[in-house]
């Protein structure tokens, strides 16, 4: 959602500079500074993350340091049980002879979630070669 609100605003910006500054040269400048903060902005949330990241991988607390693991656990369970489970019973039990309709679930939703949480996995991996995790 903050990526679309944030390229909503850069739209309303850009329109606005279209229309106000009439000189070629003064819009390319100030469509130049635009894309300069979004892109600093963007930079400085993606820091300011990876300082919390490193807080909360470092912390005591079990439920702050493991909740990364607990989402992967689920989202790898759920996406076993949907794509491997659900269909292979339902074979199984066509075969046997008595088909069993199973409720199918929206992955889309689960398979982003999942594909975030790979990325986060694979830099925790450079982490532990680096032997920056104990």
């Amino acid at each position: 959602m903050a990526v679309t609100l944030v390229d909503g605003i850069v739209d309303v910006v850009t329109n606005v500079i279209g229309r106000v500054l009439p000189d070629p040269k003064a819009k390319a400048d100030a469509l130049q500074k635009l894309a300069e903060l979004q892109q600093n902005g963007d930079l400085a949330v993606m820091a300011q993350q990876a300082d919390i990241n490193k807080i909360e991988a470092a912390s005591a607390d079990k439920f702050t340091s493991r909740w990364r693991p607990f989402i992967g656990w689920v989202c790898g369970g759920a996406l076993a049980i949907q794509l491997v489970l659900a269909p292979l019973a339902v074979q199984i039990s066509t075969i046997a002879g008595h088909p069993v309709p199973l409720v199918t679930m929206d992955v889309s939703l689960l398979s982003t979630l999942l594909i975030g949480m790979l990325g986060l996995g694979g830099m925790r991996t450079v982490e532990k070669l680096n032997g920056v995790a104990k």
